[in-house]
């Protein structure tokens, strides 16, 4: 086995830095519980904002099989155009169903923009994002962080996302628009759950972008994703969106799921999910905790102590996300906490309690 010899040093040298990453089995016995390698645990590291994942018509919805191909081959369904139709009609813009958050990505980017076009991209965006940069042949000039005031002149499209997975922030997306360049927000962590019908930050902030990816897999609580823009896109998406071509299609019962959990993602779970956010904020706030954001995604920067407080946390069966380099710079190590419609007043008020005695323990 020599020959895998370097990859084995490179894993070596994951370990050695505490850099390797395990996956974990759990087996879900309820919206915010669940049982993580056995032991029983709440969950407060989940995308599933709404708590429609587990919600019983959700999982009656998986209906159906396999799409035993591209959409453009054998696999277009009508329960695709029905979920297509759906978003569409939310946004009063077409809708194109995609198979992921990160193929979106790669088929918007790498179609609409040419070789050699000017792409400002937020220092923080999304890995997908920036692949599906590098893929169209474009030169990226990284911008700071919510900061448009660097934009270059010539750019032909700014991409930014609604809201940051790791810090929870909305940027304010009006200084982002100007005349003759495109707009793109990727709106994996805001749609479902922001503004008007969940439409996302661009639509609470009275924008809407040229372009904008949604995805289906975290509020929504199934799995798939949607691009929205001019009629033209969709055309050209079609026809020349690689990731679209050349992708199996959504599987028929998981697009089921995601029209059924789409009309449940209504006002009332919004609130009761804003209900939520409050009490954690509020108490984190009494705790002397200050986390970045104003939503449902909670940071808290804690640096070198962040993996310590998780896994003690864990201990007393409180599953919270302790992210680490190279996910966050070095030195901005933090918990990251997301709240859920379906977290109960107990629930909350317990991870208060163990987070300020496992904080301030030695």
């Amino acid at each position: 086995m020599a020959h895998y010899g370097a990859l084995e040093r490179r894993v070596k040298q994951l370990t050695d830095a505490g850099l390797s990453r395990q996956l974990r089995s759990l087996q879900m016995t309820s919206s915010t519980t669940g049982l993580l390698n056995g032991r029983c645990v709440e969950i407060f590291c989940s995308n599933d904002y709404l708590g429609l994942a587990q919600h019983p018509e959700v999982q009656r919805a998986y209906q159906g099989a396999g799409a035993g191909a591209a959409r453009l081959i054998s696999g277009n369904r009508p329960v695709h155009e029905a979920l297509e139709a759906a978003i569409s009609n939310l946004y009063g813009r077409p809708a194109t169903l995609m198979s992921s958050g990160y193929h979106a990505n790669l088929a918007l980017l790498s179609t609409v923009l040419d070789k050699g076009d000017l792409v400002a991209s937020d220092a923080l965006n999304h890995a997908s994002i920036i692949d599906g940069v590098r893929l169209s042949g474009s030169r990226r000039a990284i911008i700071p962080h919510g900061d448009p005031s660097t934009i270059p002149s010539d750019t032909k499209m700014v991409v930014v996302e609604g809201m940051y997975s790791m810090d929870g922030d909305c940027p304010q997306l009006q200084p982002y628009r100007a005349d003759g360049r495109w707009l793109a927000v990727d709106e994996a962590h805001a749609f479902g759950v922001v503004g008007p019908s969940g439409k996302g930050a661009p639509a609470h902030q009275g924008i809407e972008p040229d372009f904008l990816v949604g995805t289906l897999g975290k509020a929504i609580g199934v799995y798939g994703a949607f691009i929205v823009g001019p009629p033209v896109l969709r055309d050209l998406l079609i026809s020349q969106g690689r990731s679209f071509i050349f992708t199996t299609g959504l599987p028929e019962p998981v697009a089921a799921a995601a029209l059924t959990a789409l009309k449940l993602a209504d006002d009332a779970r919004r609130q009761r999910l804003a209900d939520n956010v409050h009490r954690l904020r509020s108490g984190l706030s009494q705790l002397g905790l200050h986390p970045t954001g104003a939503d449902h995604i909670i940071p808290i920067v804690l640096k070198d102590k962040t993996m310590k407080v998780a896994s003690a946390l864990l201990e007393r069966g409180y599953w919270v996300a302790g992210i680490r380099p190279p996910t966050v710079p070095p030195g901005t190590e933090r918990l990251r906490i997301t709240a859920s419609a379906a977290h109960t007043s107990t629930q909350i008020d317990g991870l208060l309690t163990a987070l300020d005695q496992e904080i301030n323990r030695g």
